[in-house]
C-alpha cells in the first residue's frame, strides 16, 4: 500500500508540475500531491470494508476466536484472574465472565470492518501528507532545481 501511495503521488505530482506552466509554490506543490493521494486512500479504505464485511467475514472472525481463547487462557492461568484485576481497578468488583465480556467486547470493535477502514483511512491519508511533503522537497530540490540565473549585480566588475 505505502508503495503505492508512493507511486501514486509521485507520478501525479510529476504530471501536475510538467503541466503547470508558471513557477508553483511549495504549498501548491503539496496539495497537488495530496490530490493524488487523498482518492487513493479513500479508495483502499472502501476496498478494505468490503472485504471484510462482506468478501471474507469469516477471517473477523477467525481473529475473535484467537482473541476469545487468549483471554481464556490468561484468565484461567494460575494467579491470572488476581493479576488483571491488579493490573486493572475496574475489574476488581467483575467476574471472571465480566472480565470476559468485556474484553471481547472491545475486541469486536477493534475487528469491526468499519473501524478498520477508518483506522485504514487514516494512516493513509496521514501517510499521504507526510509523502507529499516529502515528494515535494525532493522534486523541488533535485527534480525540478531551477538553474541559477546570474543578477546584474552579480556580475563581476572591470
Amino acid at each position: 500500500n505505502l508503495f503505492l501511495l508512493i507511486t501514486a503521488i509521485g507520478i501525479g505530482l510529476f504530471l501536475q508540475k510538467m503541466r503547470d506552466t508558471e513557477e508553483s509554490t511549495g504549498l501548491r506543490d503539496i496539495k497537488n500531491g495530496m490530490t493524488a493521494g487523498v482518492p487513493y486512500a479513500v479508495i483502499i479504505g472502501i476496498f478494505i470494508y468490503f472485504y471484510y464485511a462482506k468478501i471474507d467475514p469469516e477471517y473477523n472472525q477467525h481473529k475473535l476466536a484467537e482473541q476469545e481463547y487468549v483471554i481464556d487462557k490468561q484468565l484461567n492461568a494460575p494467579g491470572g484472574l488476581e493479576k488483571i484485576k491488579k493490573e486493572n481497578p475496574d475489574f476488581e468488583v467483575l467476574s471472571k465472565q465480566e472480565i470476559k465480556e468485556q474484553a471481547m467486547d472491545s475486541a469486536k470493535g477493534a475487528l469491526n470492518p468499519t473501524s478498520t477502514m477508518t483506522l485504514t483511512l487514516l494512516g493513509l491519508i496521514v501517510m499521504s501528507a507526510m509523502n507529499s511533503i516529502f515528494i515535494t522537497i525532493i522534486y523541488r530540490r533535485i527534480v525540478f532545481r531551477r538553474p541559477k540565473v546570474p543578477n546584474s549585480t552579480d556580475s563581476p566588475s572591470s
